[in-house]
């Protein structure tokens, strides 16, 4: 009961500080002044999706095929040192990366969304391999019992018991992207980091914040999506979620 009444405590709290910070900003002008950026923001949140459905669109169709080749028997031996080689795009700072990739591919879109991509390859191909190494052998053993040919037992076995551990990869590399898709302005590639850095150019806290909020709401939503996503279509069985 306690913890109930402070739970119930702290929610009138955070409503009551939403409330008057909402009537600080309107009082103090900083509303209209943030609505007089709206059409940048929905100029360059359309770029700043352009670029995360792209580079995250190719990391997903590479990276999972990739997950799924390094998870079988005969590539035993070399996955872990093969997935050293896709941690170098984790290790190495993202900003290097990009800067890296503009020295081979020029300025825009183009290095840009190579850029994320290589940033946004990992999480899912270990997500993947790991989802795949930790189906239950009992459930491989059946399988082949029955008669069942390797293809069979990766699409109808392996995998729909992987989906949940893949989905999660999934989450935390869009997630990551997101976020991470700003600093492709510094390599002329538009999106929301145009107001970000702009605004810390000009120390304009307002034309920062046009920038930063919406990449951090775009991020939520990206990750309320996918899970969604994941909800619905990762087997009953299989998925937490939905137990």
């Amino acid at each position: 009961m306690p913890i109930q009444t402070m739970k119930g405590a702290l929610r009138a709290l955070l409503l009551v500080a939403i409330f008057f910070a909402g009537v600080w900003s309107h009082s103090s002008g900083l509303i209209d002044d943030f609505l007089w950026y709206l059409p940048d923001v929905q100029y360059l949140m359309g770029e700043h999706l352009w670029l995360t459905a792209m580079s995250g669109g190719l990391a997903i169709a590479v990276a999972i095929p990739l997950g799924i080749l390094l998870s079988r028997p005969s590539m035993e031996r070399w996955a872990e040192s093969l997935m050293q080689v896709l941690n170098v795009g984790t290790t190495i700072p993202t900003l290097a990366v990009l800067a890296l990739s503009m020295s081979f591919l020029g300025i825009g879109t183009v290095p840009a969304v190579f850029g994320l991509f290589v940033a946004t390859l990992l999480p899912i191909t270990r997500n993947t391999y790991a989802g795949l190494k930790g189906v239950n052998p009992a459930l491989m053993e059946a399988a082949a019992g029955i008669g069942m040919s390797p293809t069979q037992r990766l699409f109808q076995v392996e995998l729909p018991n992987a989906l949940y551990v893949i989905f999660a990869g999934i989450r935390t590399a869009l997630t990551i992207n997101v976020g991470t898709v700003p600093l492709a302005f510094l390599i002329g590639a538009g999106g929301l980091g145009e107001l970000i850095f702009t605004g810390i150019d000009l120390y304009d806290p307002v034309m920062m914040l046009a920038g930063a909020i919406p990449t951090a709401l775009l991020a939520i939503v990206v990750d309320a999506v996918i899970a969604f996503i994941a909800f619905v279509v990762v087997p009953r069985g299989v998925n937490p979620a939905r137990a």
